[in-house]
């Protein structure tokens, strides 16, 4: 699918440059000094030119988060077994989970998609984690899910014991680094349990190595992450910012930035947690997080808090009157 979604990129809109001067120029004459807030009008900069308008507001963020069973979990990867997916998947939709009171907290709304709770992917260490009917089919799930969303912003999350291996492997296969520069602890294994999970990530990673980038996704991810990798493409041809979560979430995507630099133009790192390969991804994307919190759960967490962040940047610009607006002396 490399060619394909290479092409749909190549398609993709290009962000609105006039609506992001707009900003620009207006946040250089609202009533603070020079500079005072300059990380949050870069953010305010980039939402409108995502969003297509000189006035952004994020007024109805949306939340979907993804779940899938992992067969690599078999190796004894995880500290947790498979089993609990499926109890988070329920407390997902159920409203207790912690996404689901975040969501709530900020005003998101929140769907969940199950997209391979009970079907694991197949162990990826031998063998492609989908074949090409699934892989499709988890793509299409996350472009329909977008589809179907009424948001002006996004924000991806996932759950799958199992998948920061899933991540890991990714990650070193795109990047070509060794299984130990981007494995950590996941979910907190012992230091047997990490041992164990970067002689997975080795073996898993080599035997892609050299492969394109979709197909990368294809051979050692899982359902969650390619789920995740179509909504992405889905917002970026729809023009609707995303705010990246973790290491997974972040290791899903990368293969779109490989395909096509602009592929995440559309997209911003809500924060970077300590899994190794988290920083490496974000650094190799060019994406300096919002947040730096040691935060590490997945579920879409660190994005969502971020999200007031964002909407706290646009309102700066937006809504504080300029020198001249005010009738004063300004630059």
């Amino acid at each position: 699918m490399d060619e394909e979604i290479g092409r749909l990129l190549a398609g993709a809109p290009a962000l609105d440059e006039d609506a992001a001067a707009a900003v620009r120029t207006r946040a250089e004459n609202v009533l603070r000094p020079a500079g005072a807030l300059a990380r949050l009008d870069e953010v305010a900069t980039w939402l409108a030119a995502c969003q297509r308008t000189a006035h952004p507001a994020v007024e109805s963020p949306g939340v979907i988060v993804f779940v899938g069973d992992h067969g690599v979990t078999e190796r004894a990867v995880s500290a947790y077994p498979a089993e609990v997916t499926r109890a988070m998947l329920k407390a997902l939709q159920e409203g207790v989970a912690t996404a689901s009171v975040l969501s709530r907290a900020i005003g998101a709304t929140l769907d969940v998609v199950d997209v391979g709770v009970g079907d694991p992917t197949n162990d990826f260490v031998d063998g492609p984690a989908l074949d090409p009917a699934r892989f499709r089919e988890c793509f299409e799930r996350g472009r329909q899910a977008v589809a179907d969303a009424r948001c002006d912003l996004l924000v991806f999350g996932e759950m799958g014991i199992g998948n920061t291996t899933a991540a890991s492997a990714v990650t070193a296969a795109l990047l070509g680094i060794p299984a130990e520069r981007c494995t950590g602890r996941g979910t907190g294994v012992d230091d047997e349990g990490l041992e164990t999970k970067r002689r997975v990530v080795a073996a898993a990673s080599a035997r892609v190595a050299g492969s394109p980038p979709i197909e990368i996704l294809r051979q050692v991810g899982g359902t969650e992450l390619v789920a995740i990798a179509g909504a992405t493409l889905e917002a970026r041809l729809r023009s609707i910012p995303v705010v990246l979560d973790g290491f997974v979430v972040c290791a899903s995507v990368a293969p779109l930035h490989a395909v096509d630099g602009r592929a995440l133009e559309h997209s911003v790192a809500g924060h970077r947690s300590p899994e190794p390969g988290h920083a490496l991804l974000l650094d190799w994307m060019g994406k300096r997080p919002l947040l730096d919190l040691e935060l590490r759960l997945g579920e879409a967490s660190g994005a969502l808090a971020a999200v007031p962040l964002i909407k706290l940047a646009a309102a700066a610009v937006t809504e504080v009157a300029t020198f001249q607006e005010w009738g004063v002396e300004g630059r």
